[in-house]
């Protein structure tokens, strides 16, 4: 038998079908719809007259937090967790977060911090410029801290553990 150009004709089905049709539900049954990836929850939201907050800020063996931007409301009860989710030892890749009175100048404070390891890089001259701060985390652990959220405007926040503060820090916003 001679085949002519063109008498050959490829079907549709895979190498794993092995010629049998897939088969299709019967009309009664429902199929459920492919679930919808998770939304990414922001860091908090503002809560009318103060309320609760609840932040959890990730961290990790790169020089990088989670969220660079925090909402929450004048006067709220901020309860935020900094979590390490890496591997490596804080003496490595050691994490925190520092919450700074406005006006403050953050290459200041973070180049002073660099010198005071034994205070959790929280210099002692510069205390009164910290509302809040972690302390320095590792692979695995976290702290939680509670704080008031401030009057209305932006705070911002770092990490002073030695060379992370210019790639990790970010705003609290107060409304």
């Amino acid at each position: 038998m001679t085949f002519g150009v063109g008498s050959w004709v490829l079907t549709g089905c895979d190498s794993g079908s092995k010629g049998v049709p897939k088969k299709k539900a019967p009309p009664s049954e429902k199929t459920e719809p492919p679930a919808a990836a998770p939304e990414k929850k922001p860091a908090a939201a503002p809560s009318p007259g103060g309320g609760k907050a609840e932040v959890v800020l990730e961290v990790g063996d790169q020089i990088v937090y989670s969220q660079t931007k925090i909402e929450v409301a004048t006067g709220a009860t901020v309860e935020l967790t900094i979590k390490h989710t890496g591997k490596l030892p804080k003496a490595a890749m050691g994490h925190n977060f520092v919450l700074l009175a406005q006006g403050t100048d953050m290459n200041q404070f973070a180049m002073t911090a660099m010198a005071a390891a034994a205070t959790e890089y929280i210099p002692a001259n510069m205390k009164d410029k910290v509302i809040a701060h972690t302390k320095v985390v590792g692979g695995g652990e976290s702290d939680t801290i509670t704080f008031t959220a401030p009057a209305p405007g932006e705070y911002a926040y770092l990490c002073t553990f030695p060379g992370h503060w210019q790639q990790m820090n970010g705003k609290l916003i107060v409304s």
